[in-house]
């Protein structure tokens, strides 16, 4: 019989073929045309006129941040709401202080000024 270590030895190899073995196979059998459209740098848009070193504003990754935020606490209050009737009172009140907590996040970053666009 196994023990518990050789079955997640087991696992951490597994790990590693199921990923890697795709890699190493499209490696040997994926078709090589390169030419130089395929070799330049990709970059999404049209091409850009004059420097292209330009300082964005440091607000869009702000508004990107509070965007996941608030997506992550989707993804936490949907199992919730799901079982509500199974909940107990305590959790309830825990669901009640995770929703405050980023209430305050939220009127914190609308006071700063992170939510304004332009």
């Amino acid at each position: 019989m196994l023990s518990d270590w050789q079955f997640i030895g087991i696992f951490v190899a597994i790990a590693a073929v199921f990923p890697g073995a795709p890699l190493i196979i499209a490696r040997f059998i994926s078709p090589r045309k390169p030419n130089p459209i395929k070799q330049m740098t990709y970059e999404c848009g049209i091409e850009t006129v004059g420097d292209t070193w330009i300082q964005f504003k440091v607000q869009y990754y702000i508004f990107a941040l509070i965007f996941v935020v608030f997506d992550v606490e989707a993804v936490f209050l949907f199992p919730i709401a799901a079982a509500y009737g199974q909940l107990a009172l305590f959790a309830v009140f825990e669901v009640v202080i995770f929703v405050l907590i980023l209430a305050v996040g939220l009127g914190y970053a609308w006071r700063k000024g992170a939510l304004e666009w332009f």
